[in-house]
Formats: structure tokens, sequence, C-alpha cells
């Protein structure tokens, strides 16, 4: 390093791969223009400098995809910005099917393609043939292709966005590293590097394979982990033709990209091997790993019978470099919530070339603006527990999530590695009753039960799996008779304090300021009015509340607590391990448990949303009655002891009336029919409660107001709202979906699903989602229109509802 480093900056960058260089050059665009990056070595010198340089713009989702096509056409036009050559040039993509299923998720993303308005065409064996005329279709069943993907150079690409970051007025710093962090008053205060110390406004973590270590010097859980990633280079093959796209077998694990004349030939293998277990050499730097021809030979030989030239074709290079991936193949991004000002976007798991424009605009409006510009939950570092930072967590995740980038990805899929970290006490008893389990936030669920004699476990298809008839029956038996399920998993926080009420009522939307014994149903809003959370209230005492929410939100919730708790006299206290629960639902809900209590169960005693400490069997539980699922019925924590005991006593007194076990997807089923919402699929940070249809659920006028209200009152203000959220019925009852399916509106397209499940009461399948029009999405607006949604590139007829499909006036509920 020759250049003398500034004492101070506004944002100090760590890692000069492609990542750390777009978000300079993003913060630069914004006015930010006091931007430091460092980089130990060279820029690229980690990862970037040996990826493939793919740049595909449809992803796995919606928002997904919209980051990878910005990638796209910021690359498109760097070169004429900066002088600097990219080598960015949009050949298209082919991705192939030999069965049926990858089919049918190839048909979906096309689907989805047409949302994001990307063009997408499925195609047949011979017009891909045509296309890509080394390519075996014997096995082929279909195709897609997609004109606007593209590919770059990862080492001229990160160097465009470096020169245009400094074009900007950052700054970039090599052979500078960064030895440890400067923290303040709770917060990221600079750095301290070998060559001197940076005070910092904000830093970011962009250090790549090194990101988890970087993280411990600040306190911050950056889950990720190095895989040795391979591919290999043929020799010069006469017939391959220039310009053709990037073909994808997924099937065979591998991609194919023309190279100058030769084949490179990437692989996504399963049984992945996890690299730097022992920690990362200090002096490494463009290096590569060992051969392995063992371990590749199987796709090796699959790409021959893909690509049968290759038979008679040589090897030039056999390339082996470590990416870092993370335990669910999504990048992390956003503020740490152990830390304020202290960013993170790392573990791209090898798709960072196509995210890294995205991404850094990304997190640099979410550095000027102070909140994320949109819906990121995906990626959203917050989403991750401490347990998943552990070593031995990650180097088995890491042998799965290689390989699952190139895995169908059928919905419910359930990861098979790393499993078993977090079991419900009544784990043991649900495995005797026959539970599936499925793996949320590191908790084992069950999501369906085998019937005896049934293989307990999953056989995957984008249609009717094998549990569709499982799940029917335990829906029927919720909606006729009785269910009991264990939800321990649910996030529990107790706020408690001489301001709990108070600090409460600022942070939900709702009054919480109840008798004590009541339950409250109420959002958490952002300034925007966003939901930032949805949750129940529940008044224990006069300064103290439980309050509920979801399995995944645990590490997000804690953040927006703490961020918000202020000058506010109150004791924030993750009480989710202290307490089992248990739900009873159903009519005779209230049977099954008059026979293990002397409490007046009644609904005149007992009346919805009320909440008491009651003797059941031997324990005290206290029972809430609420729903998820559109029946009478009441959640019951109980000490976590003592669940067992509960469980298998209410299982004895619900038999006379066949009671039976009922998993999370059946819960889906059963929600789904009451248009119930579930956070981070049907409401996010971007959406309001008066479009989500949620409005009932905050109180204007409560005294104090509560953060997002003003919003709320500006979007009522302007009329008719353009976005509302709608249930929709099929008419048909074969399809099913599952979310990001297209919407349409006489024949236009005006949203797409967030959530679909097959409704055992109404017999169809049911879809949510938002619609928009610009006059207003009004109720004579919903009633003058046809609606469709789009299914594998298939459009079926569907009724819409801005109520729920079934039991809308709350009878079964309030009985």
């Amino acid at each position: 390093m020759n250049k003398q480093l500034p004492s101070s900056a506004q944002v100090v960058i760590v890692g000069g791969g492609v990542i750390g260089c777009s978000i300079a050059y993003h913060l630069t665009k914004l006015g930010i223009t006091d931007v430091v990056l460092l980089e130990r070595r060279t820029l690229t010198c980690g990862t970037t400098w040996h990826a493939a340089g793919l740049v595909p713009t449809l992803r796995a989702n919606y928002n997904m995809s919209m980051l990878a096509n910005y990638s796209a056409s910021l690359y498109e036009q760097l070169e004429a910005e900066t002088g600097q050559a990219t080598g960015f040039v949009r050949n298209g993509s082919l991705t192939i099917a030999t069965n049926k299923e990858r089919m049918s998720e190839l048909k979906r993303g096309a689907s989805m393609a047409k949302v994001a308005g990307f063009p997408c065409d499925v195609i047949s064996p011979d017009h891909a043939k045509e296309m890509w005329p080394l390519l075996n279709v014997d096995d082929v069943v279909g195709a897609i292709y997609l004109p606007m993907d593209g590919m770059t150079s990862p080492v001229d690409t990160t160097q465009a966005l470096a020169k245009g970051a400094k074009l900007g007025g950052a700054k970039i710093f090599e052979n500078c590293k960064v030895l440890d962090m400067k923290i303040r008053d709770g917060k990221a205060a600079g750095v301290i590097t070998e060559h001197g110390d940076i005070d910092a406004e904000y830093v970011v973590n962009c250090a790549g394979m090194w990101a988890r270590e970087f993280g411990k010097k600040a306190g911050v859980n950056v889950p990720l982990h190095a895989a040795e990633h391979f591919y290999v280079v043929t020799e010069n093959m006469p017939d391959l033709q220039h310009g053709l796209p990037t073909m994808r077998d997924m099937d065979g694990y591998c991609y194919y990209k023309e190279d100058a004349g030769k084949m490179l030939i990437g692989m996504f293998e399963p049984n992945a091997k996890p690299w730097g277990m022992n920690g990362i050499p200090e002096d490494f730097h463009f290096d590569e790993l060992p051969e392995d021809f063992d371990h590749l030979e199987p796709y090796l030989e699959a790409a021959m019978h893909r690509v049968p030239k290759l038979m008679e074709t040589g090897l030039q290079v056999f390339f082996n470099g470590p990416e870092s991936f993370t335990p669910d193949d999504r990048y992390h991004l956003g503020e740490a919530p152990e830390l304020r000002n202290y960013f993170v976007a790392a573990g791209f798991n090898s798709v960072g070339i196509q995210s890294a424009g995205g991404a850094g605009k990304m997190l640099a409006e979410w550095i000027h603006k102070g909140h994320a510009p949109r819906d990121l939950w995906d990626v959203d570092i917050r989403r991750n527990m401490p347990f998943q930072g552990t070593q031995a967590y990650l180097q088995e995740r890491t042998t799965e999530t290689l390989g699952l980038l190139y895995e169908t990805h059928y919905p419910f899929k359930q990861f098979k590695t790393s499993r078993g970290v977090r079991r419900s006490v009544l784990h043991e008893q649900l495995k005797a009753q026959g539970a599936v389990f499925g793996s949320e936030n590191g908790w084992e669920r069950a999501n369906w039960f085998a019937n005896e004699g049934q293989a307990p476990e999953y056989e995957y298809s984008f249609g009717r799996q094998n549990w569709f008839d499982n799940n029917k029956a335990e829906h029927e038996a919720v909606r006729n008779s009785v269910g009991v399920m264990d939800q321990s998993s649910f996030c529990k926080y107790q706020i408690e304090g001489p301001d709990a009420e108070k600090f409460l009522n600022r942070v939900c939307s709702n009054n919480v300021a109840v008798k004590v014994g009541k339950m409250v149903y109420t959002q958490w809003l952002n300034e925007r009015g966003g939901i930032e959370a949805d949750v129940t209230v529940t008044r224990l005492a006069e300064d103290r509340y439980l309050v509920v929410s979801g399995v995944a939100c645990q590490t997000r919730d804690l953040d927006w607590l703490r961020r918000n708790k202020g000058d506010h006299r109150v004791v924030i206290t993750d009480v989710t391990s202290a307490m089992a629960v248990v739900t009873v639902m159903g009519p005779r809900s209230r049977d099954t448990l008059s026979k293990l209590t002397n409490a007046d169960m009644s609904h005149e005693a007992f009346p919805f949303a009320t909440s008491k400490e009651i003797e059941l069997h031997y324990a005290l539980v206290r029972a809430s009655r609420i729903t998820y699922v559109g029946e009478l019925g009441w959640e019951l924590y109980i000490p976590t002891e003592y669940a067992p005991s509960v469980y298998e006593a209410i299982c004895e007194a619900g038999e006379e009336f066949g009671i039976k076990p009922y998993g999370y997807h059946t819960m889906n089923s059963l929600r789904m029919e009451k248009c119930y919402r579930h956070w981070g699929h049907d409401i996010t940070d971007e959406d309001t409660p008066l479009e989500a249809g949620l409005s009932f659920a905050s109180d204007f006028d409560k005294e104090g107001g509560f953060i997002g209200k003003e919003a709320l009152l500006a979007q009522k203000e302007q009329g008719p709202l353009k976005k509302r959220f709608v249930a929709f019925l099929f008419e048909n009852p074969e399809p099913l979906c599952y979310h990001e399916e297209p919407i349409y509106a006489n024949g236009k397209i005006v949203g797409r699903t967030t959530a679909g499940m097959f409704c055992h009461s109404l017999g169809a399948t049911v879809a949510m989602g938002y619609v928009e029009h610009e006059a207003g999405v009004t109720k004579a607006w919903i009633d003058e229109s046809q609606f469709e949604i789009e299914v594998e590139c298939e459009r079926y007829s569907v009724k819409p509802s801005l109520r729920s499909l079934y039991d809308p006036a709350m009878e079964k509920i309030k009985c």
C-alpha cells in the first residue's frame, strides 16, 4: 500500500470483491462520497476472480429476479460510463428438463417471468437442439429459453465498478488488512487496520469467505462456510458455435458455456466438499485448490452424455476454487441485529456476479435511507439464529447447499443435513404418532402424520404429494371434531416494567391498554406504514405482557423491539424455550378440554380473545382462546417440563371425539380457507395494513398514536387503494399453486400470488395475493373483472373475494 489511509470516513467497506466494489459504486451514486474500501490483498483475489461470470435474470422469486435483472442492465452500460470494458454480452440461456417434474418447475418459472416482465420461451427438445447443435436431446422433455440472460468478465466488471466508485469520490486501498473493529455505544465506530485506524459512521462487511470470522470481531453472526467448487475447460472445439446461450442441465448438475472456442463446464454437485474448516490460510489469494477427479467423475460422465462431442475432446483446465455458501442458499444482506450501523453483504452461494449489482444498490440505499428500500426478507441477515453460525452446523449443511442450487425446487422440500437442532419436548410423542418432520429456524416440527403402515417420509412433486390424503384427514378432523397440534416453536417474548403498556402501545398499531387477561391481535409498523411483524399481545399483569409471533422471526422481532425501546423502562426477555405450546382446535375442543379442568370453558365465561391460567390435568396452564385455523379452540402455554403429560392427557380425553394430531401443512390449508395472513409471505414491510385488509387491527384514536400512523392516514387520504390483498378460489379443482404465480384481470397481469394451498373444505386450491389497479382496487372493479391465475403456463379461472372464504361471519370461532 503506497497511499496514506484517511483517519475517518463516513462508510468503510471491508472486502474488495465484486460485492464490495458494487456497494462503493452505488453509495457514490447516492451522493455518499466519503467512502473507503479496504482489500486485504488485491481486488477480486478471493472468490470473484474465478467466478464463471454468468448473469441470469430469473431467480426463485420476483424480488430476487428484479435485483438480478438490474445487475444485467448495470453491467451493460458500465463500460460507456467508466471506460472500463466488462465483457458483458446478452447471449441468453437455455435450461433443459429431462423429466416431468423438472419441466413443471421450469414452466412455473416461465410464468413468474411474465410478472417480472422478462421474455421467457417454453420450447421443445428439437428447438433446444437447433439452438445448441451439440446437445443430446434423446432424454430431454422440454426447455426454457431466456434471451435477456448474459455473461460477463468478473474481474473486468469488478474493475469497472471500482473505477466508477473512484470517479464518484470513493477511495480504494489494496494490501490493507483489517485487524479489528472499533465499537462505541452499541454502534460500529470504525476499523483497526495494519496501517492505522479509521473512524467511521458505518462499516460494511463484504469479506466473502472471511465474513464469518470478521463478523465475530464485532460479535456479529454471519453464517457461511466455504466449499470446493469445480469447473473444467476443454481444449479448442471447432464445432462449438460462438455466442451460444449458456446451457443448464440441472438434472445432470452441470452448466455449459462457450468460452473463446472452448467449453467451460461447471458443476453444482450433491455431497459437496466443505473447505477451510481450520481457517483460511493467511496468504490465500488467487489460489486454487487441489484437483479431485474421482469426486467429479460422475458429473463428467453426465456431461459427456449431454454433449457427446466431449467424449473426443480433451480437458485443458481442471479448476477447483472455494466459494462461500449459507445454510439456506440465500445471501446475507442488511444491518446486523447485534450492532447498529454494521452492515453485511456476504455469502452469495455462487450467484455473486449476477447478484452484485442489485445487492450493491439495495445495501447502499439501506445505508442512505436508514431502512431496507424494499422487501428483502429472503436475504435479510436478521433471519439467522446464533446456532447457524456454529462450525459443526455449517460444515454439515454446506455438503448439501451447493448441490441444492441445481436440485429440483419442490414445494415443501426439506433439508436433509444439520437436522435435529431444536426439538420440542413433545418430539418423541409426535414421532410415535407418525409425525413427518420439517425444519424451520432449526426447529423440528410435525408437518404431517403418516398412517400406520405408511412410510413417514416425503415423496416430492409439484402435484399432489404422498401426504395429500393425510392432510385431508387432519383438515377434516379440525373442521368437524377436534385436532391437537404442537406449536412450541412459536416465538414468545415477555415485556415487563413500569412503561410496558406505553412502550407496546407505541410499537403496536392496535391498542394494548386492555384488561389483564385480554388478548390483542396487532401489527408492528415502520414509519412508512409497512408491516414489520404480525403478533398477538396478551396482558398478563398491569406491568407485564406476552408477545407471540411466528417461528422465522425470532432474531428480527427482538431486534425491532430493542431498537425501538428508547428510554422506556421495560425489560424484554425471550421466553421461547420456557414454554411449550399445544393448540386444541375444532368444534369439540371445548368438550375435550372440559374433561381435564374444572375451569368454566363456556363462551360466556371464557370469550374469544381471553387468556386465563387454569388447572389442566396436573398442571397450571395458560389457556388463550384464539385461533389461526378458524375454529373454536385454545392455545395452551405450558411450562416445558409439564407439556408431555398434558399432551398425553389431551389425546386421551379427545379419543371419544375422534381427536387427531395435525401438522403445519394442515394448519396452512386451514388458515388459507380463512384468508389469514402469514408474515413474510402475505404481508411484509412493503405492505400496509390498509392494503392487506388488516386496518381493523389498528387503533387510530388511541392516545399517543403508534409508529406508522401518519403514513396510514396519508394513504387513507389518497382515495381508493391502488393495491389490495385478495383471496381467490380456483373453479377447477385440479391445479395447485404455491406462490409467485401471475394474477390476471381481464387478460392483463395485475399481480402475483403470495401463497396457495389446496383447501379441503372448499374442494379446490385457494390462492392469495396483491392486485393493483391504477383507478383503485374497489369492490366494484373486482366484481366486474374476470380473474385468472396462471399455473405452469396455463391460465385458470378463479373467484375473487375480499372476505374469508370459510365462515366469513366467524360464527364457528365465537360460539
